[in-house]
């Protein structure tokens, strides 16, 4: 039975506070069927253990990751026979919170920007609409009454 390598190019994508997203590449005709993940912080010894089998993705979101933490993450291949030896390992921090909603640029809008303004246009067409029921109410209301007699 011939022996997997293990994963290649690990890389870290999607980099947030408390996600991030691990990608790797496997050597064509390994017969991989799954995939296992070690992630720990670094000078920690306490590690998180994924294993994924029936599967031919080449992704894993990582979660629940605190910010402002540096992380090293081992990515190894499974098939019927075993597992692949560990990836060479991929270190990361990942960003504060803050870090996260700064703005890089003069162009950048970040998502929370957006969602705060597209709620700001909820909340002014909510006004526009409850200020013109009430002027169409008093405007009805105030209307001088016709009364036509014939004599």
């Amino acid at each position: 039975m011939l022996a997997l390598s293990a994963p290649l190019n690990v890389t870290i994508r999607e980099l947030e506070a408390n996600t991030a997203i691990v990608t790797w590449e496997i050597v064509e005709g390994d017969p991989v069927i799954g995939f296992a993940i070690t992630q720990q912080k670094k000078d920690v010894r306490m590690l998180r253990y994924i294993q994924e089998v029936n599967t031919t993705t080449r992704s894993c979101a990582l979660w629940d990751l605190e910010e402002d933490t540096e992380y090293i993450v081992h990515v190894q291949s499974i098939s019927m026979g075993g597992s692949s030896p560990p990836s060479d390992p991929v270190s990361f921090r990942t960003p504060r919170e803050s870090e996260k909603l700064a703005s890089t640029g003069p162009d950048e809008v970040s998502r929370e920007a957006m969602e705060q303004a597209v709620q700001l246009r909820v909340g002014e067409l909510i006004i526009i609409v409850v200020v013109l029921v009430m002027w169409a109410g008093n405007s009805t209301a105030t209307q001088p009454q016709h009364n036509t007699t014939t004599v």
